[in-house]
């Protein structure tokens, strides 16, 4: 099921409780969905209706419902925690963004206190406040946002996000196009100076796959999420290499499930079968989809 056929509808619900019920699990945890401000929402997806310079290509988004429905269907799919996303592309706008979205952690229980930041000179206040505030997970947007970050202004943050042990979900890699900051090597950099910083590459690093795996096999807290990995519409242009399987299985732990649900350009449940088809097995399924998840966050492990 790679295109939007029954997306959002009672028949995919049942498609995707059937997955995670097939392995024994309680549902699902994604780590990477976007929940924001609903013009800035609009903002993003118009972007994406545009092809602009970052997406590259056509890019239909499915799930273009209103918040209450877009939360209602997670509900439905069986995903017991997800994230609010949310990410600034200019200075002035990050602690906004993270007011947003700690009223909207308030309101929505299952979903992960999530906060931002960029490099600016209040940010390691207003990242502080969103710590103390029980932030459980920041987004940083490098090719969005367009800095380094080894920005000497964001090396406070780092420090004091690696010190409480939250996750930083980054999108670091060079997919779906390049940022000015983008690759594994400012990564890299930012590693040998922050090696307990619990960094969560999305899209798996996409399109250096390798060397991101390579990353996480150096760094013992640095994960992946799966987030448009593996699908249809991301083989076509940045296609996994089949023989890093072998790699992907021995850091079977550190796989995180993400989907960016709901700006994606097929069924949620396409995302599972994705990585269903890969071949690594039940118990690799298990760990990606809930396990994994459910330990970084402190989560139940099990219903």
């Amino acid at each position: 099921m790679s295109g939007a056929s029954g997306a959002g509808g009672a028949s995919e619900a049942a498609d995707v409780v059937r997955f995670w019920a097939r392995l024994g699990l309680p549902g699902l945890v994604d780590v990477h969905t976007h929940f924001m401000p609903e013009r800035v929402l609009a903002k993003v997806w118009e972007y994406f209706d545009a092809a602009g310079p970052l997406v590259g290509m056509s890019w239909p988004v499915v799930y273009r419902h209103e918040e209450e429905q877009r939360i209602a269907l997670l509900r439905e799919f069986g995903v017991r925690a997800f994230t609010s996303m949310v990410y600034p592309h200019k200075v002035g706008m990050a602690r906004w963004l993270n007011g947003w979205a700690a009223e909207f952690a308030r309101a929505t229980p299952d979903c992960l206190h999530t906060a931002t930041f960029y490099p600016e000179p209040d940010v390691e206040a207003y990242v502080r406040e969103a710590v103390d505030a029980g932030a459980r997970v920041f987004k940083a947007h490098v090719q969005v946002g367009a800095y380094d970050p080894n920005d000497t202004l964001l090396d406070p943050v780092w420090g004091l996000l690696a010190e409480a042990g939250i996750p930083v979900v980054t999108h670091c890699g060079s997919g779906p196009a390049p940022g000015k900051h983008t690759g594994p090597e400012p990564i890299g950099r930012l590693l040998a100076r922050h090696p307990r910083l619990r960094l969560v590459v999305a899209h798996m690093g996409m399109s250096e796959y390798v060397d991101f795996l390579e990353l996480a096999e150096r760094h013992q807290e640095v994960r992946l999420d799966t987030t448009m990995a593996f699908t249809d519409f991301t083989e076509r242009f940045s296609p996994f290499p089949r023989a890093q399987l072998p790699r992907l299985a021995d850091l079977g732990e550190r796989i995180l499930l993400g989907t960016d649900f709901p700006n994606i350009p097929y069924a949620y449940v396409h995302q599972l079968h994705a990585l269903e088809r890969l071949g690594l097995g039940d118990d690799w399924l298990r760990a990606v989809c809930h396990g994994n998840g459910a330990r970084l966050f402190g989560l139940p492990t099990w219903a």
